[in-house]
């Protein structure tokens, strides 16, 4: 009995010191990426749709693979709401046999090697492979895109994420202009964003002039990303992002073109 009872206390304990880690003056401040669209004419209140800072990175490169193939946005929803079902947008190691990664993909199945199907950008690019051979890809439901690339035993179970999967995709393809928002992140040193921006988005031209839509589309990436890529500001059309605040906000020294900055990193400490 004792030795349970000191269980309860370090599983307690343990709590707390997680609440205390994301806690300043007596506010939980959890990390977290939210998308909210524009509220509609018949909507009570604007939809939302939250999700932790790594499973929203993993859905921006999934979202990016498709535009840089040329996709239109309902091959991104049908890929996020796969993606959604089969690991929560995680990039798992492993699962049921032996499927692995953001599409629980197999490599018996000739998906790919275990170590090629754990890389987000290769197996989005597989994925939207299978997808773009079905006929009539195009028009069919989400749900039947999905299940015919995936021949999953639950057939029906990619329906409960289109609602979600086509907001994050409006947001991510830059449909929806300061859709997406990330808040309390703690970010990586900064990456490099050449290499990352070209294998995901196909370019690497992060500042400057942009069309509207393409301006929202790379910001967005970038705000999804931040975190793993140690982008702590980006402004486009008037507005500016920073990990600090954790929002959008009207800028009137941003202007009108695309522009970033990553964190620097921090000197070591000399003690």
């Amino acid at each position: 009995m004792r030795a349970a009872i000191l269980a309860v206390v370090v599983a307690l304990a343990a709590v707390v010191v997680v609440v205390v880690m994301f806690s300043s003056n007596n506010e939980v401040k959890t990390p977290g990426c939210t998308v909210a669209l524009p509220k509609g004419p018949n909507d009570a209140s604007a939809p939302q749709y939250t999700l932790q800072p790594e499973p929203m990175n993993n859905a921006a490169i999934i979202a990016a693979v498709g535009i840089k193939q040329g996709l239109p946005s309902h091959a991104v929803t049908v890929a996020l709401a796969t993606a959604l079902q089969e690991s929560k947008l995680r990039n798992l190691s492993g699962g049921d046999r032996d499927s692995i990664g953001l599409f629980q993909q197999r490599p018996s199945q000739g998906w790919g090697t275990p170590d090629q199907l754990q890389d987000p950008v290769y197996s989005a690019t597989e994925f939207y492979k299978k997808l773009v051979k079905l006929d009539n890809w195009q028009t069919i439901p989400v749900t039947e895109a999905a299940q015919a690339v995936q021949r999953s035993g639950a057939p029906e179970a990619y329906a409960q994420w289109e609602d979600e999967a086509t907001a994050l995709t409006g947001a991510l393809t830059g449909q929806y202009p300061a859709a997406l928002t990330c808040r309390n992140l703690t970010l990586n040193p900064p990456a490099n964003l050449v290499t990352v921006a070209n294998a995901e988005l196909g370019t690497a031209r992060l500042s400057g002039a942009h069309p509207a839509a393409e301006g929202w589309r790379i910001a967005s990436w970038l705000v999804a990303r931040a975190a793993k890529l140690g982008v702590d500001r980006v402004s486009f059309a008037g507005q500016t992002w920073t990990a600090e605040s954790g929002a959008w906000a009207a800028d009137e020294q941003a202007g009108q073109n695309l522009s970033l900055h990553q964190a620097p990193v921090a000197p070591p400490s000399s003690g």
